[in-house]
């Protein structure tokens, strides 16, 4: 199934697109992602999701198949695995910046294929879910890029030293491989409480149906 989602964010496009193509920048802001390996290009991580009472954790592995700063236009790979063996998950994930104005406008458009428990939802809910755990992730963002305006200052004091330092540190993890990230474990995404107005608009009416069909019944006895 072919998921679209805008949003924008309120940095120029230049720092928009340093800020997304950080992958251990903004992993933690989206819902029920931990990142917990970079090597080179390529990322490891897991998603917890709920469904119910039923708790799945993905763990997989993303690749940047495309990376055009001119176009400002990046390409991820992504694939994972539920740990239980009860579904898996595989998604190309496009995103496209503009300006806008003083911000940046950004579509994501995901190419997604799921098995297992959470194909059940089908495309109208997981649209939905998307749309709901992107503008969570737009909210998170937006705050960490405040915050991290707000210590601007004092960072460009020391940019000497710190690019220095950075070189220094991004060499070291070449020759050492990959690098373990420490994040901590996040909380596992609901989405029955993520899709509820989306599952009742579709099944609401079912469910009630059903509710006076079994008073009725009672009435009768």
């Amino acid at each position: 199934m072919e998921l679209k989602n805008e949003f924008r964010v309120g940095v120029p496009i230049e720092r928009a697109w340093a800020t997304l193509t950080d992958v251990e920048y903004i992993a933690p802001c989206m819902p029920g992602a931990q990142l917990t390996e970079i090597d080179g290009e390529e990322f490891k991580g897991q998603v917890k999701i709920k469904v119910g009472p039923i708790t799945a954790q993905y763990k997989g592995i993303a690749r940047f198949k495309e990376k055009d700063e001119s176009a400002r236009k990046v390409v991820l790979d992504a694939s994972g695995r539920d740990t239980r063996g009860a579904g898996n998950a595989a998604a190309e994930v496009t995103a496209e910046m503009t300006p806008d104005g003083d911000g940046t406008k950004i579509v994501i458009t995901t190419d997604l294929k799921v098995t297992g428990k959470v194909a059940q939802f089908g495309r109208g809910v997981m649209a939905d879910v998307s749309e709901k755990l992107i503008g969570q992730f737009v909210d998170s963002l937006e705050q960490k890029l405040v915050d991290a305006a707000s210590e601007e200052t004092e960072t460009e004091r020391g940019d000497v030293d710190g690019e220095a330092a950075v070189n220094e540190t991004q060499s070291d993890e070449v020759a050492s491989g990959p690098r373990k990230i420490e994040m901590p474990e996040p909380e596992p995404v609901d989405l029955l409480d993520t899709a509820g107005a989306p599952l009742f608009k579709r099944f609401g009416p079912f469910a009630l149906l059903a509710l006076v069909l079994v008073l009725l019944r009672r009435r009768k006895r």
